[in-house]
């Protein structure tokens, strides 16, 4: 196929409001010998992605970036020394492109989409080929977009160094597309969901995605309380744990001695504080911090979708055109949704 020479493309000239996007005409890179040019058909958002656009996101980001982290697409050309992907296939990127093997570190990190480098919202971009994992096939374009954050984020959270096992119980707060994934994981693997949600309404998606046990936070503040007599006082083995004053509720919902927290968002509380260092150290539970997961995780977690097409679908909340791409950012701002927002570039 004939490459455009120009296409259109989101940035951030200024930060402190997702208002603040403007679309513009760039030139279509040619990939260098290791790298491929994907033509992208969906981005999903990230709560990081409102972080980023106010300027609050508390890890590195570089001055007027193309924003967010997550797409799917279809490789239109290849650099001449790429020998693992051909035309025509269709690739996510993993969230940080280098993050090949093994854990985050400083130099991964340096190449997180979206923050630290320019991200996917546009509609061609140039990745290292090292950085791409295939679509699993049953999958749409809007679906896998879903996958590179919140996807591998729930399955690095839960498959981890304490890998979830069947029969365990598995805490996951809210309904949004991390808690979501994480309940769709939990369930393949046999175990025992437990969620949480101020809405009713969200409540029932949960349930109809296998969650066991329901639990309205606002109707029910002590919920902690509650997690405790589902499991006969024993508590949960792994929860996923959102941020943003629900930490310690979490760590009294964690069983003893091997309780793992996953924290998959910002945190507020310090370290120095006595009223969260303490519980913990009492529960002897595990916080985890979680970056994302590598390539590596990337295609372990695809092995999963692909063995449970149906009760692993990604669950995608509303599609908004590129053109509306404020409009998704608002929508995502509201926290209506259950799932993921995406946006459909091609």
């Amino acid at each position: 196929m004939s490459l455009p020479a120009n296409a259109l493309q989101y940035s951030f000239p200024q930060r402190g409001s997702y208002n603040n996007l403007v679309l513009k005409e760039v030139p279509v890179a040619k990939p260098r010998a290791n790298e491929v040019l994907v033509r992208i058909h969906a981005v999903s958002l990230q709560f990081r992605d409102l972080m980023i656009a106010g300027g609050k996101y508390p890890l590195p980001a570089r001055d007027s970036p193309v924003p967010c982290s997550d797409m799917a697409g279809e490789i239109v050309a290849i650099g001449e020394d790429v020998k693992d992907w051909k035309v025509q296939e269709r690739v996510c990127a993993n969230f940080c492109t280098d993050q090949v093997y093994g854990p985050a570190t400083p130099e991964t990190q340096a190449t997180a989409l979206g923050g630290a480098i320019d991200g996917v919202l546009t509609q061609y971009r140039t990745f290292p080929a090292h950085s791409l994992v295939a679509i699993p096939k049953h999958l749409s374009y809007e679906e896998a977009s879903t996958l590179p954050c919140a996807a591998l984020t729930a399955y690095n959270a839960l498959h981890g160094p304490v890998p979830i096992k069947a029969g365990d119980f598995v805490l996951v707060l809210g309904t949004g597309g991390v808690s979501i994934f994480a309940l769709q994981f939990a369930v393949a693997a046999g175990a025992t969901v437990i969620a949480t949600s101020s809405s009713d309404e969200k409540l029932k998606i949960a349930s109809k995605l296998g969650a066991k046990h329901l639990i309205n936070y606002k109707k029910t503040p002590d919920w902690e309380e509650v997690v405790n007599k589902i499991t006969n006082g024993v508590g949960v083995d792994h929860i996923v744990e959102v941020g943003g004053g629900t930490l310690f509720k979490s760590i009294r919902s964690a069983r003893m001695g091997t309780g793992q927290i996953h924290i998959i968002g910002h945190v507020s509380s310090g370290s120095e504080d006595p009223s969260i260092v303490f519980p913990v150290i009492r529960k002897a539970a595990t916080l985890r911090g979680i970056l994302i997961g590598s390539v590596a995780q990337f295609r372990d977690m695809v092995r999963v979708l692909t063995a449970h097409p149906e009760s692993t679908r990604p669950v995608v909340d509303k599609v908004f055109p590129f053109e509306k791409a404020t409009d998704a950012y608002a929508y995502l701002e509201s926290q209506k949704h259950v799932g993921k927002v995406v946006i459909k570039v091609a």
